[in-house]
This record gives C-alpha cells, structure tokens and sequence, in this order.
C-alpha cells in the first residue's frame, strides 16, 4: 500500500509576513480610497461653489499674476478702498455704494484674497503698496486718490503714500491704531499663540484643502439655500491654500517683520486732508476684562488722535461711538461722509 508524505506545515514567521502583507496592501487600499474619495469629493464641491459664488469685478495683471478690482462711479480724486486683515474686497460692500454717489471708488482683493491670485512673498507692506500702485495703474485709474484703510489697512496706505506721494490726494484712516502700540505680556501672548496656530495651518493647508478635509469641516458655514450670502463667501474663500499663506504672511511681518521698521519712517502727509475715524464700543468689540485691556483701549484711541495731529496740519479725529472696530459694517455711513468731506476739500 503506497503511502503520501507528510504534509509540512509553513512556518509561523512564514504565516505572519503574509499576513502583515496583506494588512498592508489592505491598509494601502483604504488609503487610497480616501486619497481619491476626498479629490473627488473637493472637485465636486468646487464646481458647486465656482457655480453659486461670482467675481464681482474684473482680475488684472499685475506681472505674473492677477489681482481682482471692482472700480463704480464717476469723478476726481478717486477713492481706493484698502481692507483689513482677512476681509476681501466685499467688506466694503455698503460703503463703496455710498461713495460711488459723488466720485469714482475702487475696492481690491490683496494677492491671496478672495478672486486674485496668490503673490509674491513675504506680504510686507512695501510689498503691498506697490502691488496697489501696478493694479490701479494696468486697471487705467488714474491718480491723485484719496486712500481710504481699516485696520491692518493703515500700514499700506501710508507707505504707499511714502513712495507715491504725488499720487496722493488725502486719506482717511478707519480703527486703524497709532504707528507704535506697547501691548502687554498678558495680552500679546494669546496673539503670539495666534500666530503660531496660523503658521501650524499653514504647513498642512493644501493637503486639507485637496483632499477635501477643509471643505468638508466647513461645509455648513459655505452652503445654504438660496443667494449666497457674504458670510458663506468668505468661508468659500477662507479655506483656500492661497489665503490662509498671504493672512499668515501679513501677520508675522507685524510680529516679526519688518512692518514697524516701514511704518517708522513713513512721512506725514503735510497738508493733505485726513480724517481718523476711531471706534467708541471696546476694544475690537472686546469686553474690557482686566487693567491691562483698560490701558491698551485707551492707548489705543489716544495714539489715533495723535496720529491725526501729527501726520497732517488738516488732521482731524472723529469717535464713533456707536460701533465696534467693524466700522466698515457698522456705520458705513460714518465712513462715506469722512470721504465726502475729504473729497470736498481735495476735488478740482
């Protein structure tokens, strides 16, 4: 009787590396289907969004890459319309109606900002001011301007007015802070932290945004039924590679840059009209919980009225007391007869 061999059994290290093998290539499939579930899922939100959110403007090129101005109205001196950090050229929606009333005005998105393409970095305020003047220049707005900023605004309008002065008709400045702030430890901590939470962002922004991770964790602040509001479109903005660099940018130069050194030997404006708009509720809006926010409020109302003083011999200050730092959204009317009365005093 003919017998068959003994089976051998496989070894146990044998066994485990297949198994691992295959633990790997299923882990690698799960992966991959992530990979190419998030791409699908940020295209298909993208086309969605590109359908309800619409440039209002038109984009120019300013050497490589474009920037998006919206120019409304007729007259001289024009006005440009300079935001703050983080808002785009639709913050100014219910002040540039207002103007457009009396005199030509122009509102921008800053390279990164809303419709215009990512820029040069970093976004120093040299840098900023003279992306401005190549913008208004190609769009064919001709000059003097009156420059109109708010908030972290300020800085590129006055050393635009540093290198382009003769360009410069008058300004008007909104909740935009005196050139030097001292800002306690307790309080410039929590900002510094900001600061870093921006720059952790920004290293890992393109991998959220293309796999769809970014738009997925705010969707509910993008979509909603009906007209798109302006919310929702800064949200679509908000969460775009492009922004979260240039906003991160502008913040370390005025941490660690070089915007105090640019502001400190900007020049006054001689006589050049100029009206300093200063908010009268908190500080950005800001309950006043300790001295130290006590102190900095009033340094910080108290260096804008200086600043009106001294930058012009026509400088003067207006508290408006019935609105937060969000002047622009606040009490755009406050903002449109600071204008009409610079314009008053400047148009020929």
């Amino acid at each position: 009787m003919e017998t068959q061999p003994p089976r051998t059994s496989q070894p146990n290290g044998t066994k485990f590396l297949r198994r691992l093998r295959w633990i790997a290539l299923a882990m690698a499939g799960i992966v991959v289907l992530f990979v190419a579930s998030g791409m699908s899922y940020q295209a298909i939100e993208a086309r969605a969004d590109a359908r309800r959110f619409h440039q209002v403007g038109k984009s120019v090129d300013v050497g490589g890459y474009k920037l998006n101005i919206n120019c409304t109205g007729k007259g001289s001196p024009s006005v440009v319309l300079v935001s703050g950090l983080e808002v785009p050229a639709s913050g100014w929606r219910l002040v540039q109606p207002g103007i457009e009333n009396f005199t030509r005005v122009c509102s921008y998105d800053r390279a990164g900002y809303g419709w215009s393409d990512p820029g040069p970095m970093p976004r120093t305020l040299s840098q900023l001011a003279k992306e401005l003047h190549t913008l208004l220049k190609v769009a064919g707005e001709k000059p003097p301007y009156i420059l109109v900023s708010h908030s972290f605004g300020k800085g590129s309008v006055l050393v635009y007015n540093k290198l382009y002065p003769d360009e410069v008709a008058g300004m008007v400045l909104v909740e935009g802070g005196p050139n030097k702030l001292k800002i306690p430890a307790s309080i410039l901590a929590p900002a510094k932290g900001d600061l870093a939470r921006r720059q952790r962002n920004r290293k890992y922004a393109s991998v959220l945004y293309y796999l769809g991770i970014s738009r997925f964790l705010a969707r509910k602040d993008i979509e909603g039924a009906g007209e798109p509001t302006d919310d929702q479109e800064w949200s679509y903005h908000a969460i775009q590679p492009k922004f979260i660099r240039a906003t991160t940018s502008e913040v370390e130069e005025q941490f660690a840059g070089d915007s105090a050194a640019e502001l400190a030997d900007t020049p006054t404006l001689g006589d050049k009209p100029l009206v300093v708009l200063i908010a009268g509720k908190g500080m950005w809006g800001l309950p006043l919980t300790s001295q130290d926010w006590v102190d900095l409020r009033q340094s910080w109302v108290d260096g804008q009225i200086q600043l009106a003083q001294h930058l012009s011999s026509r400088g003067k200050w207006l508290i408006v007391s019935d609105s937060t730092h969000m002047i622009p959204e606040e009490r755009p009317d406050a903002i449109v007869n600071a204008v009409r009365e610079v314009y008053a005093e400047t148009a020929h």
